[in-house]
C-alpha cells in the first residue's frame, strides 16, 4: 500500500509542473510510480482528480477541493517538522515540572529566573507537590523526589545528598531543656511529619540506617515542612527535617540544631525523574543540567550554616 502522505505530494507536485514526467522528474520518480500514486488516491476516494488528454492536465472539481486539503495538510505538516527540529537544536516549550513544596519555594522558583534568561523559548509552569506523583500519568516533563529510586522504567539523576537536622527554637530550648540522648524526646514536645518514612507522625528513627526507633509526641502534626517549621519558630517544639526546609532559620538563629547520642537517619538523596525514551526533549535535559549546576557541588541549602 501506497503511503499517502507521499501521494499528496506527488499529487501537488503533478499540479504544480502540469504532467506526471516532470512531477517523476521532481521527485525523482519514475512516471509509473507517479501513475501509481494518482491511480491510489483516486481508487481511495472513489473519485477522478485530473481530466486527461493528449495534450495537457486539468484539475476536475474533486480534484481542486482535494488539492485546497493537500496544500493545507502538507503546511501544516511542514510546520510540525520544522517546530520538532528546532526543540533539537534550541529548548524551547513549556516544561511542566513538579517538586517538594518546601524546596520548589525556597530551592527551585529562585532560580528560574536566571534559567529562563538562558532559555527564553522555554516556560516553565512549577508545580508544588509534597506526595508522590505519577509522572505519566500526570503529564510532568520532570519531577524533583527526595526518595532512594527503585528499579523502574523512569529515568533519573542525582542532583543532591539531603541530610536532615533535629532542631528547635532557643526560647523552647532554654524552657523545656536540650535533649540530648534520644530516649529524652519523648519527654519532649516533637512534631511529626505525616509524610516522611514510614509515615509515621509519632516515631522518630535515628542510626543511619533507622535502626533505631523513638516514640513522640506533641502538639502539631503536619504533612508539610513549612508548616511544622513555623510552629518551631513560635516555640511549639522540635522538629526532624531536611536541611532545606530550615536552613534560612538556622542561619539567622531563629532554630537552633541539637546533636543527639545516635546519629541522624541517613536521608535519600535529591533527584530529577523523568520519562524514558529514545531522546530525552532538549527543555527537560537543559533544566536538569541547570538544577545540576545550581546544587553542586555543595547544595545551596548547606552553605553557611551555623
Amino acid at each position: 500500500m501506497l503511503d499517502r502522505i507521499t501521494s499528496m505530494q506527488v499529487f501537488v507536485k503533478v499540479v504544480a509542473t502540469g504532467n506526471f514526467t516532470a512531477a517523476g522528474r521532481a521527485l525523482s520518480l519514475s512516471q509509473t510510480m507517479v501513475t501509481k500514486h494518482i491511480t491510489a488516491l483516486e481508487r481511495q476516494m472513489g473519485v477522478t482528480l485530473f481530466h486527461r488528454s493528449t495534450r495537457k492536465l486539468s484539475l476536475t472539481e474533486a480534484g481542486r477541493l482535494f488539492l485546497e486539503g493537500c496544500q493545507k495538510i502538507l503546511a501544516d505538516l511542514d510546520e510540525v517538522e520544522r517546530t520538532v527540529t528546532a526543540q533539537r537544536r534550541e529548548p524551547q516549550g513549556r516544561l511542566r515540572l513538579n517538586a517538594p513544596v518546601s524546596l520548589a519555594i525556597r530551592y527551585v522558583a529562585p532560580l528560574l529566573p536566571e534559567f529562563n534568561r538562558r532559555h527564553p523559548l522555554v516556560t516553565v509552569e512549577l508545580g508544588l507537590n509534597d506526595r508522590a506523583v505519577d509522572l505519566i500519568e500526570e503529564g510532568w516533563d520532570l519531577t524533583l523526589r527526595i526518595k532512594h529510586m527503585a528499579p523502574s522504567s523512569l529515568r533519573t539523576r542525582k542532583l543532591a545528598p539531603i541530610r536532615c537536622v533535629v532542631c528547635a527554637s532557643p526560647a523552647y530550648l532554654a524552657q523545656a531543656g536540650t535533649p540530648q540522648r534520644i530516649e529524652e524526646l519523648s519527654q519532649h514536645k516533637c512534631l511529626g511529619y505525616t509524610l516522611g518514612d514510614p509515615g509515621n507522625p509519632s516515631r522518630w528513627n535515628f542510626g543511619v540506617k533507622g535502626e533505631h526507633g523513638v516514640s513522640i509526641s506533641g502538639p502539631l502534626c503536619a504533612n508539610n515542612g513549612d508548616a511544622l517549621r513555623e510552629a518551631a519558630v513560635a516555640g511549639e517544639g522540635l522538629i526532624y527535617l531536611p536541611v532545606f526546609v530550615v536552613s534560612n532559620e538556622l542561619r539567622s538563629g531563629q532554630l537552633q540544631a541539637i546533636t543527639l547520642d545516635e546519629p541522624l537517619m541517613e536521608a535519600p538523596p535529591l533527584h530529577a525523574v523523568y520519562a524514558p525514551g529514545q531522546t530525552t526533549p532538549l527543555k527537560v535535559r537543559a533544566m536538569i543540567d541547570y538544577l545540576v549546576e545550581c546544587y553542586g557541588p555543595v547544595p545551596p541549602w548547606e552553605q553557611d550554616l551555623p
